[in-house]
């Protein structure tokens, strides 16, 4: 089915109704859920994301890049003509794309690097060619690790092996680290990774262009620093050019569902304690009064993420360390949108509360203070200056539209450009009425 004219949601909701279901077998050209005539926060989720088979590309992802793309939210900026491509799209072939990974535990913890480097692989598979730089990013506030190897709070010292052995959130659990995908897998393309934790306590003016630090605004504070590839990267500003400020610094968000006390859980919000330091003077006020204005002035004073990429493959309802094996659970589904505060409400309700286990509650976004307060918070803050690209964030199910596919049929072949049908993988899109 191919689509030539711009729909309303009405018209696509119709569409939706009439078909059951439909296939992206072309380009489509649907709504844009990041305009001002959308009055809800979209949420992209997609489901039965088969298990990985090793290959660069991933199915989810994927799927996940033709469901945005079939309602107006494009990977590629270029007029290309790829499926994934637009004048407005997120990637332009000279960014600077800085993909925010947790790294600061083990095992099922930490964000799934099978989904990293399949997000990766897409970036440089730019229609345009891309000569800009891929940085993964994280600081563990002293615990952080790209070799699989935190340190991690003594978490797993109850499992010797699993203490003093690399274990990361992948099919290849003893392999994948974030270090064997830069200089393994990426070895000769544009891709490198930064460990803050080393910068952590220096802080630096806002005139010093050279050193590697940090800057504080407000309560919060950024990371400034040189990338592997020669790129001043000063997150507020953005890229520094010897003179001035070049704006082509692009920021996904990339982090791991799972349970977290006080705040009820970590997503795409409390992800961003990753990137502040802990050292700048505010680490009570994080943990837990202000946790969600703590979020929220990241977002709305620093940088906002161009897009949120929230990882559930697998999932710790019981876990804040994702080990052991049964206090982690396996979803496959991978969500994505621009409004965090929307991602997590509905992942929080929708995806771990239904999982049960001892913090159940917690995750109840409605009723748990804690995370009430932290997305609220957020929320209050982030609206209260401007919104997301001028969008306001929500929360409640009657404020979020979601659309679903489904990954169930794998790519077939692992370095496809993507073209009608996302690198081999079939994209059945649906949404579901209102918000479940």
């Amino acid at each position: 089915m191919v689509c030539s004219a711009i729909l309303t949601r009405r018209e696509f909701i119709r569409t939706l109704t009439a078909t059951g279901a439909l296939v992206f077998a072309g380009r489509w050209v649907g709504i844009d859920p990041a305009s001002s005539s959308i009055d809800k926060s979209a949420i992209f989720m997609v489901e039965e994301c088969p298990v990985h088979d090793g290959r660069l590309r991933h199915s989810g992802i994927d799927t996940l890049f033709d469901l945005l793309a079939a309602t107006g939210l494009r990977l590629y900026r270029t007029d290309s003509g790829h499926p994934w491509a637009g004048p407005a799209g997120i990637i332009a072939p000279d960014d600077v794309v800085l993909i925010k990974v947790n790294c600061q535990w083990k095992c099922r913890g930490t964000t799934n690097t099978d989904v990293l480097q399949g997000l990766i692989y897409r970036i440089l598979q730019h229609p345009d060619g891309f000569s800009g730089e891929v940085v993964i990013f994280e600081n563990g506030q002293g615990q952080g690790s790209f070799d699989g190897r935190p340190h991690a709070w003594g978490s797993y010292s109850a499992w010797p092996e699993i203490d003093n052995g690399i274990y990361v959130n992948a099919e290849e659990e003893t392999l994948l680290t974030v270090d064997y995908l830069v200089n393994t897998i990426f070895r000769n393309d544009p891709v490198s990774a930064y460990l803050l934790d080393p910068i952590r306590s220096m802080f630096i003016s806002d005139s010093d262009h050279t050193t590697d630090g940090y800057r504080r605004v407000s309560d919060v504070s950024y990371p400034c620093f040189m990338s592997a590839g020669g790129h001043r990267i000063e997150l507020r500003e953005g890229l520094w050019n010897g003179s001035g400020f070049d704006s082509n610094l692009k920021l996904i968000n990339l982090p791991v569902l799972k349970t977290h006390g006080g705040t009820g859980i970590t997503g795409a919000l409390k992800h961003c304690y990753g990137i502040l330091s802990m050292a700048d003077g505010y680490s009570d006020i994080r943990h837990y009064s202000q946790a969600g204005a703590q979020c929220g002035k990241m977002i709305s004073l620093v940088r906002a993420p161009d897009l949120n990429i929230l990882d559930c493959i697998w999932v710790s309802p019981e876990s804040l360390s994702g080990y052991p094996p049964s206090a982690t659970h396996r979803a496959d589904i991978l969500l994505a949108g621009i409004d965090p505060v929307a991602l997590d409400y509905y992942t929080a309700k929708h995806v771990l509360q239904p999982l049960g286990g001892s913090p159940t509650g917690e995750h109840d976004p409605d009723n748990f203070v804690g995370l009430r307060d932290h997305l609220k918070g957020a929320s209050d803050f982030i609206n209260m200056n401007g919104g997301i690209n001028g969008k306001m964030t929500d929360m409640g199910d009657d404020n979020i539209e979601v659309f679903s596919a489904s990954a169930a049929m794998p790519a077939d072949n692992p370095n496809t450009s993507a073209g009608s049908s996302g690198g081999g993988s079939s994209c059945f899109i649906a949404m579901s009425a209102g918000s479940l």
